[in-house]
């Protein structure tokens, strides 16, 4: 390492976030080389990396789950870290533009076709139907104003400024998981109530146990274990379980040092370097820390309304019960091969497996070498962790695609990729990744032990070549930050993968406030 640009007051922050000089230098190293983009070679299809569950398995793969799983140490995984300013933006831009909101300047704006305008006024005619709307009406009364009477009047600002900031609900400043989505008549959820309730039918023990870990930023730990204690006796007696729900906050040994344009350590007022959060796929890290054998991972915001949920149930099973008969495949043949055996009709039926089921081709110069080389191979492709992703047909709703992918090595794998993964200034390489027919809504079953009950070390099977550097800015002055590989893209890019097809009715994200209005997340 060039120690020639850091001070001892340097090396004592390196030391502080748990990073070493060397991991430090290796994140220097990478703002100077190229993007690294994937080489896609075609999207995945069903038929061609997707697989499509037929009639019989849609019975079969929920009963053999539900069979097998109380054997097993299942865990539900949440991110639920992020902030809700997103889901409004819109909102909080009238708010910070706009000295008075009112209902006929709006409605101006949303003739003249802005589309701010119009999700505005969406928000105010629908503002009774969320399931927020009694604790806005609540605590505005307290302050002596009538939220009937203001939305009758056409006077908005209010109304944005008791929900979004301190003053009221402070919404806009609270994770997606605190917020109520749903109604219902003995009392509304927030989304990580959802998720509570989606679990219970799901990932639950012989003797009714279930398990949650959420990850979650420092700032609002004390509140989700405010509201997991006020409701955890409610939702036990409601569903007969027992929850056992961890949380854990981004490691800060997985922060990434951040560099200014000439790619020199950026440098904060006071001369001390700066260290920034390294992104989705640093919870990797929480991942592998987890004591678990299968791992249902999905979105904070991708609830449903309960009377939806046995739908969401029966896929859940569907995918957990795929990842049971493609793992206990895997583990006889892991058994087999681990004892030694080189016969011509177990390595035979190993290979078709890996190609049929598993569509992992071997390279030419693997089906033309020995025996024992086989063995080697078959072995260490077969002994990693699995992991089988729910995939819906793309409707155009934002988010990572399945593709096959070529590696530098020639090996090609089903990888879900992200747009920032793809090279921008090849015309070929945009084609192939708008020729996608289906998307990830993050609905992922993990298989991470061995066939010896031993845990994996996650971190082995990441692609430690595909970060994200994106510019930024600090104190006023541009910089250039550093993310490692997304969570489910290059930190799970060397595991076994299997994409299947799940319905859209499965899939029912809150990107926008408005999305709490659709269907899928009120009461009929």
């Amino acid at each position: 390492m060039n120690q020639d640009i850091f001070t001892h007051d340097d090396l004592g922050q390196m030391r502080q976030h748990g990073l070493s000089s060397e991991e430090v230098q290796r994140q220097l190293d990478l703002f100077q080389k190229p993007p690294f983009y994937l080489h896609l070679l075609r999207p995945c299809t069903p038929g061609d990396g997707i697989k499509v569950i037929d009639k019989e398995e849609v019975h079969l793969l929920p009963a053999k789950y539900e069979h097998e799983s109380p054997k097993r140490a299942c865990l539900k995984f949440v991110p639920a870290s992020g902030a809700a300013s997103r889901m409004f933006k819109t909102l909080l831009w009238f708010l910070n533009e706009e000295k008075e909101i009112r209902r006929d300047t709006v409605t101006r704006r949303a003739q003249s076709g802005q589309t701010r305008a119009r999700e505005l006024l969406e928000f105010i005619n629908g503002l009774k139907r969320f399931a927020f709307f009694k604790d806005l009406k609540s605590i505005m009364k307290k302050k002596g104003l009538d939220i009937a009477y203001l939305i009758k009047q056409g006077e908005f600002t209010d109304i944005l400024t008791f929900l979004l900031t301190g003053e009221g609900l402070g919404y806009a400043s609270l994770p997606k998981g605190l917020l109520k989505f749903h109604e219902y008549a003995d009392g509304n959820r927030t989304a990580f109530e959802e998720h509570l309730a989606e679990a219970a039918s799901c990932v639950c023990s012989q003797s009714r146990q279930c398990f949650l870990h959420f990850t979650v930023s420092q700032e609002h730990m004390a509140q989700f274990d405010s509201l997991l204690r006020k409701v955890k006796t409610l939702y036990e007696d409601k569903y007969h379980v027992s929850f056992h729900v961890d949380f854990s906050v981004q490691k800060r040994s997985t922060d990434t040092i951040a560099v200014s344009l000439d790619n020199t350590p950026f440098r904060r007022r006071d001369g001390s370097l700066l260290f920034r959060p390294g992104g989705h796929g640093a919870l990797i890290e929480n991942l592998r820390d987890l004591r678990g054998d299968i791992l249902f991972i999905k979105n904070i915001d991708n609830v449903a309304h309960e009377r939806l949920k046995s739908e969401t149930s029966k896929w859940k099973k569907i995918l957990g019960g795929y990842l049971i008969t493609i793992q206990g495949q895997i583990f006889d043949f892991m058994e087999k091969l681990s004892a030694g055996a080189t016969d011509g009709e177990v390595i035979s039926q190993v290979t078709a497996f890996m190609r049929d089921a598993l569509t992992l081709p071997l390279p030419v110069s693997i089906l033309a070498s020995s025996g024992d080389e086989k063995r080697r191979y078959l072995m260490e492709r077969l002994n990693r962790p699995i992991r089988v992703c729910g995939m819906v047909e793309n409707k155009g709703e934002p988010g990572g695609g399945p593709f096959w992918v070529r590696d530098m090595d020639g090996e090609t794998s089903m990888q879900i990729v992200e747009k920032a993964q793809v090279d921008p200034d090849s015309n070929e390489q945009q084609q192939i990744l708008g020729a996608s027919t289906h998307f990830s809504p993050v609905d992922l079953v993990c298989g991470v032990r061995d066939w010896q009950g031993i845990p994996f070390d996650l971190r082995g099977f990441s692609d430690p070549k595909s970060v994200l550097i994106s510019k930024k800015s600090k104190d006023g002055k541009d910089l250039k930050a550093l993310e490692h590989p997304g969570l489910w893209n290059g930190s799970m890019a060397r595991w076994i993968t299997q994409f299947v097809e799940v319905p859209l009715s499965t899939f029912n994200p809150v990107k926008t406030v408005n999305d709490l209005l659709r269907k899928e997340h009120q009461p009929e």
